[in-house]
């Protein structure tokens, strides 16, 4: 199978510690300036090289993210996942495609609890402190096809390899509160034994650690409206994320980021007024709606985008509503929106058909 390279990746933001006013000036004064932090991270990751992993990519994990995701199912006409089915629960069989996302829940973080950082991450891709605070905030994933314009399915049961790249390290400011962050960009390859099947770059953001009595809460967003011209085909799809729901998904993704279950960390550490849903969450909430929109021709585990890239701009917060807004042209070029009730949107995506 004759395979065109894919491109995927990810950002985060990585912030400083917040720094009490009264110990601010001395302790800037001792920190090395974002740029040279940014530098020499960049340069020790990159002298590392690429790190690779293999894994076998198992059944149980693909039903537990759908049960989720209250998904009875992986595919339209596919086998009930749930116990609670009248004909039982079945485990995707050997061969199973995986949606588009579903990849999110295999390669997971493996560290032991006192090798994880303050709030709860893996501290792998983590630039010297004071940068040891990080966000999700977006990337861009894309679907290898071949010649024949196939895409190359990762299944279930297959052995694939995940490859890992630093690409960049960048200092910037955030302009509501001035205060400096390191854009990392992390691409994540994935290949089976028909080569490269997906590129997943992860951006993140690394930022100051911060004590928990020195932060005021984050300056709200203003609310921004969807302006998408001349769309020919609009959907919307309301979602309310759950405390169990974002337990679930922490457990799946091995993920003990503490913004997403502790009310204390969240709220007087990070500044936030509740936990927050995962921004993989949100993503694979997007392309399952997308994949619900498409017209049922030909084998429903067959449907994948040539690409979607992404972008988190505000956070959306367990047990609130919100609407998924998807507007596509005659070209297969679909605008997605996450809109908060206060009008916010928390995440744009495209996604591309073709």
């Amino acid at each position: 199978m004759s395979l065109r390279p894919a491109s995927s990746r990810v950002s985060c933001f990585i912030l400083p510690r917040r720094i009490p006013n009264g110990l601010r000036s001395l302790s800037i004064q001792a920190q090395q300036p974002a740029s040279a932090v940014a530098s020499s991270f960049l340069s020790r990751c990159q002298s590392r090289g690429p790190t690779t992993r293999t894994q076998v990519l198992d059944s149980n994990q693909l039903q537990l993210l759908s049960l989720t995701l209250n998904r009875p199912s992986l595919f339209p006409g596919s086998p009930p996942l749930s116990q609670s089915s009248s004909t039982g629960s079945t485990s995707p069989p050997p061969g199973t495609p995986l949606p588009p996302g579903y990849h999110l829940v295999y390669f997971t973080p493996a560290f032991l609890e006192g090798e994880l950082g303050a709030d709860g991450t893996d501290v792998s891709y983590n630039p010297d402190a004071p940068f040891t605070r990080r966000m999700w905030a977006g990337g861009e994933l894309s679907w290898s096809r071949g010649a024949d314009g196939k895409p190359n399915l990762l299944r279930v049961g297959q052995e694939v390899r995940e490859t890992t790249r630093v690409l960049s390290a960048e200092p910037k400011v955030v302009k509501r509160t001035g205060e400096e962050m390191l854009v990392v960009g992390v691409e994540k390859e994935f290949a089976n034994d028909d080569g490269v099947a997906l590129v997943d770059p992860l951006p993140t953001s690394p930022s100051a650690a911060r004590p928990m009595a020195s932060l005021r809460p984050p300056t709200p967003p203003k609310p921004s409206t969807p302006n998408l011209a001349g769309p020919v085909k609009s959907h919307k799809r309301t979602l309310q994320q759950s405390a169990v729901t974002l337990f679930r998904f922490s457990a799946l993704t091995f993920n003990p980021h503490k913004i997403h279950y502790s009310v204390p960390w969240a709220r007087d550490v990070e500044g936030h007024r509740d936990v927050v849903v995962h921004g993989p969450l949100n993503l694979i909430s997007i392309l399952d709606f997308w994949r619900d929109t498409r017209d049922r021709q030909g084998e429903p585990g067959l449907l994948l985008p040539r690409s979607i890239s992404y972008r988190a701009t505000s956070p959306l917060y367990v047990d609130e509503k919100y609407e998924i807004a998807l507007d596509e042209d005659r070209e297969g070029l679909a605008e997605v929106q996450i809109i908060r009730p206060d009008g916010v949107v928390a995440m744009k995506a495209t996604v591309r058909d073709h």
